[in-house]
Formats: C-alpha cells, sequence, structure tokens
C-alpha cells in the first residue's frame, strides 16, 4: 500500500463528479492539508471562497457504484494556532420570540496550543473567563460524488455525506461511504478543533488540519447512508430535514445494518434498538440536519 502526499492546488465548495486531483489504489493512505471553512490556510492566507472549500476529488481504482468506500481517519493534526467561531446561537435553534433578542453574530478568534493540546477564547468573555477545552478534531464536510452527476453545494450533506458536522468523525474513527460514481471521488475539508453537538451557532472552532486517511473499497457493500465505527459504537447516518426525516434515515440504515450485518431479524433488531439506542445531533444549522443513530457494541451479537 501506498502513502500520498496530496497538495491540493485547487479546491471546491461543491461536492461531485468533477476531475480527479489523484487518483490512488484501493488501501492507499492519503496525507492533505486543509483550508478552513472560509478558505484561509494555515498561514491566514485566503485561497479560495466560503462555505467549506474542499481538498480533493481522490479517484480509488476499483470502485463502482453499489461499492462502499471505507475511510479510516487515521491522524489529525492542527497546522495553526488560531481557529475562529461565531458567538451568538443560531436564531433557529431557539424560540422565535428569543431569537428577535439575539445581538448580531460576530466572528470570535480563540488559540489553538498544539502542544497542550487546548482551545482557549483569545479575548475574555466575562462569565468563562477560564473557559479551556481539550483539542478534539473532527473532519466537518466530507464525502463522496452524489448520484446523477449531481454537484451539491458544501453548505449542505446527504446520502454522499458532505457539512455534516458530526463531533464524533475525528481520528480513530472509521466512516463507509456508498458509492454513486466510478471512483467514488473522494473529497474532505472544514475540520474543526472542537465543536459541540449541532454547530448551534454555526461553526466549530473552525481550523487548518493536516489529515491522514486511507482509503478502501469494499465491494457490492449496499448502503442507503453513511455508516460509522468508534472505539465502542457502531453508528448510522441520517441527513434531511426536517429534523424527523433524518432520524428516520439513521433509524433505517441501522435496522438494515443490524438485520445484514449481525443476522437479527427485524423484531429482535426492534428490541434492542427500543431499548440501547442512543442518538446524536450532528448539525442543525445547515440546510440539512444530521441525526447519528449509535449503538454500544457490547450489546450487539458475534458476527
Amino acid at each position: 500500500m501506498t502513502t500520498h502526499d496530496f497538495v491540493a492546488t485547487a479546491f471546491y465548495n461543491v461536492i461531485g463528479t468533477l476531475p480527479p486531483a489523484l487518483k490512488i489504489m484501493s488501501g492507499d493512505t492519503v496525507v492533505t492539508r486543509t483550508l478552513d471553512a472560509g478558505g484561509y490556510d494555515e498561514n491566514e492566507v485566503q485561497r479560495a471562497h466560503d462555505p467549506n472549500p474542499m481538498n480533493g476529488p481522490v479517484f480509488i481504482e476499483g470502485a463502482e457504484p453499489g461499492d462502499a468506500l471505507k475511510v479510516e481517519i487515521l491522524d489529525m493534526k492542527p497546522t495553526r494556532d488560531m481557529g475562529f467561531t461565531r458567538n451568538v446561537l443560531a436564531a433557529n435553534v431557539i424560540d422565535p420570540e428569543a431569537a428577535r433578542d439575539l445581538p448580531r453574530s460576530e466572528k470570535t478568534l480563540w488559540d489553538i496550543d498544539r502542544h497542550a493540546m487546548t482551545v482557549k477564547l483569545k479575548q475574555q468573555v466575562a462569565g468563562i473567563e477560564n473557559l479551556m477545552l481539550p483539542l478534539s478534531p473532527m473532519i466537518g464536510c466530507f464525502g463522496v460524488a452524489p448520484s446523477h452527476g449531481q454537484a451539491i453545494s458544501t453548505a449542505t450533506s446527504g446520502a454522499y455525506g458532505g457539512n455534516m458536522d458530526y463531533r464524533l468523525l475525528g481520528p480513530g474513527a472509521t466512516i463507509w461511504f456508498p458509492v454513486f460514481a466510478p471512483g467514488a471521488l473522494f473529497f474532505l475539508g472544514d475540520c474543526h478543533a472542537v465543536q459541540g453537538d449541532g454547530e448551534i451557532v454555526g461553526t466549530g472552532v473552525e481550523t487548518t488540519f493536516e489529515v491522514t486517511v486511507r482509503l478502501t473499497v469494499e465491494k457490492a457493500r449496499p448502503m442507503s447512508w453513511p455508516r460509522a465505527e468508534i472505539a465502542d459504537d457502531i453508528i448510522t447516518i441520517g441527513n434531511a430535514r426536517p429534523l424527523d426525516q433524518a432520524l428516520q434515515h439513521a433509524t433505517t440504515e441501522m435496522l438494515n445494518l443490524l438485520v445484514a450485518d449481525y443476522g437479527l431479524t427485524k423484531i429482535a433488531a426492534s428490541h434492542l434498538l427500543g431499548q440501547v439506542v442512543r442518538y446524536d445531533i450532528g448539525n442543525v444549522f445547515d440546510p440539512a440536519y444530521t441525526v447519528a443513530c449509535r449503538v454500544a457494541k457490547k450489546w450487539l451479537p458475534a458476527r
């Protein structure tokens, strides 16, 4: 297997069927440096415009529709000592009456200590002067080319992945995307130093990273929505609006996974999910919302 040092020279604000920037074999590793969500690089030079410029696409030999692309996030290293957020809750996450009283949202800077692995507001804010958060890297926006030759804005998400902003998709996580186009055409970008559930101020702590991923084609592994695995849990992800539709997609995908991969009947899977399922909200800011359906591995039958 080969490791590719992918230096992006073009960046995209859509995920779609575009000319490959890199071609690799299944199982190869890619190391690449991302821009932040506003298009600024590690030296704070603007090299693209927002929203969420992507590196890619990466063409993986042998990937065809009906396959799955396995993405292992091996490492994420911050490449800058500064990140930014917005400073006011999004109007759609609070009651309309309360939203009328919100101040105008402004850009706020954060210090990133790459040695201590912490994140702290650059300017003091009364009441949270001592707030210091552990660095918790995640990829906010990544995925594969959508079906039917579509090119879809990196502001949103769908069955192909996209701007899901789910905080558990960081180092050590493995994600599977359904393949819709030859070569899969994988994109990534929009990395965060830390983020709460929902991305409810419209950002995480947006910054730049060196990201290492291993990309592997799994032949004839049909799925409708992204799936993921972390140390203790299996996860399925639905992207849609309204929020209940995203939950329905995620739950249906988990039901299908439990039946196909673990041999459970729909009755057995229903009993299991009814009592042990956990739901996380990935993003409720963007045009499509993200819901993750999560089950602890300790409850699963042996395969």
